[in-house]
């Protein structure tokens, strides 16, 4: 009898294991991909230079002194920033999109510290969208290097910043964002951050990769909502 008993136990075990093994897999296969508008953007042009690195892409444009590095949101394909993050660096600051493990920034927080290392810009800035955002906002609480800025798309930190310059958008009809987690980490902030609501713009808009489960509709267009966006950022980063 024991030994039957131990032939079930290791057998439950070895079923538990397959189907943990079964929904992992199936959990980091359904992800959101990016829109068909996006192949566009997967290739140089006169004024960006598309380049793939160890950590995902460089859009290489005409600046030499600023640049960007951007963790996309979680279980989004990564490239569905391109079309945003393009325009960014068409007019000044340069951008590396990483692309994360299993489309989670959980798992690639500190990614910005070997570019950082490997290229050599006067200005660093780190954004982020949703988890990505969240990950890039605990990498500069944690890390020391001397960043320039922190951008949030729909995110917020969840430890306390260092006192540096902050820009946090995020769109009156997005339904994912933690709204109790958004105002409960204002303390968090840094005392000159900007913080600004689009008008009409949800979570998903920020990237191109359609609707996101459980968003809000948005009352101003893809378009509208990234230009805020990319306006914004500029002014920042000093390319406005």
């Amino acid at each position: 009898m024991k030994r039957s008993r131990g032939k079930t136990a290791g057998t439950v075990l070895l079923i538990l294991a397959a189907v943990i093994a079964v929904t992992c897999v199936w959990y980091i296969s359904n992800y959101y991909q990016a829109s068909d508008e996006v192949r566009f953007y997967l290739s140089s042009s006169e004024s960006v230079s598309f380049q793939n690195t160890d950590q995902g892409i460089l859009l290489d444009g005409p600046s030499d002194e600023c640049a960007m590095v951007f963790y996309p949101g979680g279980k989004v394909e990564y490239t569905a920033y391109l079309p945003m993050l393009w325009q960014i660096a068409e007019n000044g600051t340069d951008v590396f999109l990483v692309r994360m493990p299993a489309n989670l920034a959980v798992f690639g927080k500190n990614k910005a510290d070997s570019i950082m290392e490997h290229w050599n810009y006067k200005r660093w800035y780190i954004a982020g969208h949703s988890l990505g955002g969240v990950m890039a906002a605990d990498y500069v609480a944690e890390t020391e290097r001397q960043v320039d800025g922190l951008i949030l798309l729909a995110a917020y930190p969840i430890k306390p910043l260092p006192q540096i310059p902050l820009l946090d958008l995020y769109g009156s009809n997005d339904l994912v964002l933690n709204r109790d987690k958004l105002k409960e980490t204002e303390e968090y902030l840094p005392k000159d951050a900007v913080v600004m609501e689009i008008p009409g713009g949800n979570h998903a808009q920020f990237g191109n990769y359609g609707e996101q489960e459980g968003d809000g509709i948005a009352d101003i267009t893809r378009q509208v909502q990234q230009e805020v966006t990319i306006r914004m950022i500029l002014e920042m980063t000093g390319n406005r």
